[in-house]
């Protein structure tokens, strides 16, 4: 990857790991200044090793690391963390229990002239400005976070990183935070790069997230294309909720599946006849009567003003639904349903055709009810 004007950090085929095995391979990321990034991905798929990477605590063995177009890794030059211009929000705080508030904010600024200023302003920006002569122990879990992102954004890094920020808070407070500190760091125009586990705090909080699997960067893209155009099964199924269901491509853009004929707006470069196995989410299946289709409820889960449904179609194949919650159904019961996705994703089943012979889909025109298998 070249030098692009506006990209903060570049990955250029990115391999590390330890004592001879290798963590991450070829990875190929860039952010561009002023945006959020994250590594996303389940655990052992090497994002904090990654993260460790560009802060310059571990080593790497292949590719280099680029930050504002100078290269601070590579496997024969390491530039020292403390010469990074990097900051850095572990998930512990790491904040110093004998210093104040203020004075945690301060470390790593002692000598500019204008300390004072820049702590009185970091304060108010995450909202402790009342709370500055306090101690780590006097704060809840949600301040604490917020002093270590004060005291990481004090020294004006090129990059922040943040190493599962939330993970140590509960559910609606890392709702509540993820999104406040997201408008922090937008506020400030700050570049940045997050590791997590869960994909709400990604998308919550970023521009761009980058799916790992084992070490191997699946995809990086917006939110929306993640959940909406996987270009891997692992993605499709790793992002939001989803089955796959076996179909039969019939011609470029449709698809036979045991819900009747799917037809697309764009075509698949896939032989004619292949097996295809097609991503349906919740939102993908409606209620609706006199279509010929089926499930049986098997689960169901109230969400408020929506209802999520577990069916299982007569084949035996199971689907997930969202109806609206005053249209309440009971376990066992059979409900019609009918196809409604805006987009449908498929890709060739495994052991049939090379998965990547084929062009990503926005799709779903028309649906019948004849011909199920």
């Amino acid at each position: 990857m070249s030098d692009s004007p506006g990209i903060i950090l570049e990955l250029n085929q990115l391999a590390c790991g330890y004592a001879g095995h290798k963590v991450v391979a070829d990875l190929d990321i860039h952010l561009r200044a002023g945006d959020i990034g994250c590594l996303l991905g389940p655990s052992g798929c090497g994002k904090t090793t990654t993260l460790r990477a560009i802060a310059g605590f571990e080593p790497i063995t292949g590719g280099e690391i680029k930050l504002d177009g100078q290269v601070i890794s590579s496997p024969a030059h390491r530039v020292p963390p403390e010469h990074r211009r990097i900051g850095m929000v572990f998930q512990d705080y790491a904040l110093f229990p004998h210093l104040t508030v203020r004075q945690n904010v301060a470390f790593g600024i002692e000598k500019h002239p204008e300390r004072e200023r820049i702590v009185d302003e970091l304060l108010e920006l995450v909202k402790l400005s009342q709370l500055g002569r306090r101690y780590p122990h006097e704060l809840s879990g949600g301040q604490q976070q917020r002093v270590a992102l004060a005291r990481a954004l004090a020294p004006d890094p090129k990059l922040l990183l943040l190493d599962e920020p939330f993970s140590n808070l509960d559910g609606e407070l890392r709702r509540r935070l993820s999104g406040e500190v997201r408008e922090i760091l937008k506020l400030r125009g700050t570049s940045a790069l997050l590791v997590t586990h869960d994909q709400n705090e990604a998308f919550a909080v970023s521009d761009h997230v980058g799916v790992l699997k084992e070490g191997s960067l699946q995809q990086w893209d917006t939110p929306y294309n993640l959940y909406h155009e996987p270009v891997t099964p692992f993605v499709a199924s790793f992002i939001g909720q989803g089955y796959f269901i076996r179909g039969q491509l019939l011609t470029p853009d449709t698809v036979q599946t045991e819900l009747g004929v799917i037809r697309g707006n764009r075509a698949y470069q896939l032989p004619a006849g292949s097996a295809v196995d097609v991503l349906l989410r919740p939102d993908d299946i409606v209620g609706q009567d006199n279509t010929g289709l089926y499930g049986t409820i098997i689960g169901k889960t109230f969400l408020g003003a929506t209802t999520l449904y577990r069916l299982r179609l007569p084949t035996g194949s199971t689907l997930e639904a969202i109806f609206p919650s005053h249209d309440d159904h009971f376990m066992g019961e059979k409900v019609g349903i009918r196809v409604a996705a805006d987009h449908l994703v498929i890709f060739a089943a495994q052991g049939s055709v090379n998965v990547h012979a084929q062009l990503p889909l926005e799709q779903v025109l028309d649906v019948g009810t004849s011909g199920t298998t």
